[in-house]
């Protein structure tokens, strides 16, 4: 793993500014503990990479079992412009000791990270790399856990495109950092434009219900119950002809999280950030759950 990582000037600088690990002091009351916790696209070396208020969500919730569903480290940028900030390397610290400490942890590399695709089947520290995972939920359902850009027309068959369109959506999320900016020092809750551009482009709406429909029929032709997946930054819980698709989300603008309870019940969770609760980060709401 380290060949590839080295090429992104990665291990190096994460050795330097990974000595010392972040000191949880949280009270142990306002912690919640979950059997599993799927999340993905942290985007990881972005500036648009929510690496604070993810800190406060891993911290805030324990758990026995952790799948990164993709796009944790942002390769594309990296290799374009290096960006790593201390909350970023806090990031992978913490997700390295909770590894550590006896959580499963299990890294399904995406298209952003596909330089760790090379190393499947290996570990990174007391993490799992593998192309894709089957969980078994406490109820007994089966998810097939996927990053989902192999379902993907547009980063599959015209890679430059998908680079082209990156780019865009790295400058939507600059401007939404502004906007929010100026929505914080107003009293106002976050706001995410690339939200609310997809929803209003019949285009974008198009793609996002082909890109669910096509995963969960693989999902159901590999006689799964449900699917978990990430890639498209929309978090969503529904069934799409008898299978439940669950999307996790993203780190960069929505702060969801997908969740099982010890029961089996699936929860879909939005996490508020911090200057929206006066300094205790806590979930906003419950999207869906299942």
């Amino acid at each position: 793993m380290r060949t590839m990582f080295d090429a992104l000037g990665f291990m190096g600088r994460i050795a330097d500014a990974g000595a010392q690990e972040p000191h949880d002091n949280d009270d142990e009351s306002l912690r919640k503990r979950y059997r599993t916790i799927f999340i993905s696209d942290l985007h990881l070396g972005t500036p648009g990479c929510q690496a604070t208020a993810l800190l406060d969500f891993l911290k805030a919730h324990p758990s026995d079992n952790l799948y990164l569903v993709g796009d944790i480290i942002d390769g594309w940028q990296l290799r374009r412009k290096w960006y790593w900030p201390q909350a970023h390397n806090d990031v992978v610290q913490k997700l390295l000791k909770r590894a550590r400490k006896g959580c499963r942890v299990v890294f399904i590399p995406g298209n952003h990270d596909e330089f760790a695709r090379q190393f499947i089947g290996h570990r990174f520290g007391d993490i799992e790399v593998m192309e894709e995972a089957v969980h078994t939920t406490a109820d007994g359902r089966q998810l097939w856990v996927v990053h989902g850009d192999y379902f993907d027309a547009v980063v599959q068959c015209a890679r430059w495109l998908a680079i082209v369109g990156d780019n865009l959506y790295e400058f939507t999320l600059k401007l939404n950092r502004y906007l929010n900016t100026m929505r914080a020092r107003m009293g106002l809750p976050y706001w995410s434009l690339s939200a609310y551009l997809k929803q209003k482009v019949k285009s974008a709406l198009n793609y996002v219900t082909d890109f669910e429909v096509a995963v969960a029929n693989e999902a159901r032709n590999r006689g799964h119950q449900g699917v978990v997946c990430g890639h498209i930054h929309r978090a969503e819980m529904r069934h799409i002809d008898g299978v439940l698709y669950c999307n996790d989300g993203d780190w960069v603008e929505s702060r969801t999280a997908l969740v099982e309870h010890f029961d089996g019940t699936l929860e879909l969770l939005h996490w508020a950030p911090l200057h929206e609760t006066q300094g205790h980060g806590h979930i906003g709401s419950t999207v869906a759950a299942f």
